[in-house]
């Protein structure tokens, strides 16, 4: 350490040591442990399994703590993030579930009665009713006096998930992401710690939300790699929720309505139990879809064309019954680089050094 004053985190207790000269603690910062055993398990089992260090992992864990200890050292007002948009008036609907969410609902809560460990992959089309299910799982869990956790791939998609979940649950809702500053981030910590919030919502690091009696963790769009950590410990969040369910003897359930292969595959092997949700809410029609071969296009009209003639039909109607219409394109550009033949130089941009792309027609 040298001169340096290091925070650091005790892990344990020894009567006596093989170092020679070891330095005094200069100051405890928390009268109360800020993790729990089954956190501090948790974290062993992530340094493990991703080959980073103890430290490492617990410092992933415990981000709120660093916000605090840095307060020493700054003003006395912190910018904190406006309140969110999210905390919104009103209720919402308790919606009576249809026979495939019944089913689903009646094992999800039948292993929360017995807290019974058990990974559900839940595989539901779009609009199939997946949060419902989420909803009242967590509402089941909360009547025990157990809390859940929600994971969501992006912290953009958290204001529109609190919006509902807050209508239903009101108070008992805490939001964890990376985005929160300072004294809000370490003020939400504390109401979850405390037990005055019950439900966290978040991104990947809401899986290390202080809940003192878990009952259930959701990863919703379980399929999304924004949940794998890039920077070290570089861990995956569904396998860090799933480990710490396991943990706590708590329920987790896998949302999707494309699962990931490894998730799929270990449902069809039995590790996870699949629950199926093939139908819409009040048996809504799933939009038609049409797949174009545009090599029968070509041999058909003689002529290259960017839109097929049926794409340029379905345009042409919505733009005369006023309508609108969305095209997605794959990429920009002729080409995604261009590069010099003899020594291999690839145009960059010069502030970020991703390399240019090629537009044909403007020659640019």
């Amino acid at each position: 350490f040298g001169n340096r004053m290091i925070i650091g985190c005790v892990v344990g207790f020894s009567s006596d040591s093989n170092l020679k000269n070891i330095k005094p603690i200069s100051f405890v910062l928390d009268d109360t442990p800020i993790l729990d055993p089954k956190i501090l398990e948790l974290t062993k089992w992530i340094s493990e399994y991703y080959y980073s260090s103890w430290g490492e992992a617990i410092s992933a864990a415990m981000p709120s703590v660093l916000k605090k200890t840095y307060k020493r050292k700054r003003p006395d007002k912190i910018p904190t993030e406006d309140e969110p948009s999210e905390y919104i008036d009103g209720s919402d609907t308790h919606l009576s579930p249809n026979k495939e969410q019944k089913q689903a609902l009646d094992e999800i809560k039948k292993c929360i009665d017995e807290e019974h460990h058990r990974v559900f992959l839940m595989h539901g089309v779009t609009g199939s009713g997946k949060t419902e299910v989420y909803l009242q799982s967590i509402a089941h869990a909360l009547e025990l006096g157990r809390g859940s956790i929600v994971l969501v791939p992006e912290i953009s998609l958290t204001p529109q998930t609190v919006a509902r979940f807050k209508a239903r649950f009101g108070e008992k809702i805490a939001v964890l992401h990376s985005r929160l500053l300072g004294s809000k981030r370490v003020r939400e910590w504390k109401r979850i710690s405390s037990g005055e919030a019950q439900v966290v919502i978040g991104a990947r690091s809401a899986i290390f939300a202080p809940l003192k009696n878990l009952g259930l963790v959701v990863v919703d769009e379980e399929h999304e790699n924004s949940y794998k950590q890039e920077s070290i410990p570089r861990y995956h969040a569904k396998n860090v929720a799933i480990k710490r369910a396991e943990l706590s003897r708590a329920v987790c359930i896998l949302g999707s309505a494309t699962p990931s292969l490894e998730s799929f595959y270990a449902a069809k092997k039995g590790l996870y139990s699949l629950v199926e949700l093939p139908e819409r809410i009040d048996s809504r029609l799933m939009p038609e879809v049409e797949i174009v071969d545009m090599r029968e296009e070509l041999t058909r009209t003689k002529k290259i064309s960017i839109l097929s003639q049926v794409l340029k039909m379905w345009i042409e109607k919505d733009i005369r019954g006023a309508k609108q219409a969305i095209l997605f394109l794959n990429r920009r550009g002729f080409s995604t680089f261009i590069s010099c033949r003899k020594c291999g130089y690839v145009l960059t941009c010069k502030r970020c050094s991703v390399s240019l792309t090629y537009h044909f027609y403007k020659k640019k």
